[in-house]
């Protein structure tokens, strides 16, 4: 009876000790967990930012960053800051980790514009629009339907290939919502190409441009939309007389 007694308070006390150890390991976890999340403690000191860019604030970035994650290095949520990181306007792609002690490594990949799209938007060079200031950058404008940025862009390319031999830019292009084809020119000349064949119809107007050029006029438009020829208008004297006042 005494040894069956004796069994059963060893027992108890051992279930008892257990439950003081669970006990105690739980409010150390709790203490320890608060101490991790204590930004007092174990902040985030530094964040580096790395990779090629002219136009990212990144002073401001980091401003955004801790304010959405004011907590430790430890709570610091690196999904959420590559998140935040990725919508900023001027940001293509981004690449985000966290490096002991204290320290938030973010790489940085800008977009890089090359033309405007219908006056508030940008384009990449893979045809795809993002909103960001235009300031200071002197692009060629695009406009065109919603969806045909990058058939915009691939004939614009096509374009200023065959132009730069002659030395000549395309200031503005635009893209009907029937997908005609009409350019402005960095020499003012506005050109009609159409729907059909429009590479084909630029070749026609580089290789008589030369001779237009040398007329006593200035070539206001060619309109190419023809199986063969073309119809040219030309600035006359009075409007020339106005923009030298002008």
């Amino acid at each position: 009876m005494t040894t069956l007694r004796s069994y059963s308070a060893q027992f108890w006390s051992g279930v008892v000790f257990l439950l003081l150890v669970l006990i105690g390991l739980a409010v150390a976890g709790v203490k320890t967990y608060d101490w991790l999340q204590d930004e007092q403690r174990m902040p985030v000191q530094v964040v580096d930012f790395s990779g090629d860019y002219k136009h990212v604030d990144v002073v401001r970035l980091e401003r955004l960053i801790r304010k959405s994650q004011p907590g430790s290095f430890f709570s610091l949520d690196v999904n959420e800051v590559y998140q935040l990181v990725e919508a900023q306007p001027w940001i293509y792609r981004a690449s985000v980790r966290k490096q002991w002690p204290n320290k938030l490594k973010i790489y940085l990949v800008e977009q890089t514009p090359v033309a405007q799209w219908n006056d508030d938007m940008l384009l990449n060079p893979y045809g795809e629009t993002f909103n960001a200031r235009a300031e200071g950058l002197k692009l060629p404008k695009l406009f065109g339907p919603g969806g045909s940025e990058k058939t915009a862009l691939e004939g614009f390319h096509a374009m200023h290939s065959l132009l730069a031999t002659m030395g000549i830019g395309i200031r503005e292009l635009s893209l009907s919502e029937r997908f005609a084809w009409q350019v402005q020119l960095n020499n003012d000349v506005q050109l009609n190409l159409g729907r059909k064949e429009f590479i084909d119809r630029l070749q026609r107007f580089v290789d008589i441009y030369p001779l237009l050029a040398k007329q006593p006029k200035q070539v206001r438009y060619v309109d190419l939309r023809y199986d063969t020829g073309l119809a040219v208008g030309w600035i006359d004297e009075t409007e020339n007389n106005n923009k030298e006042e002008s």
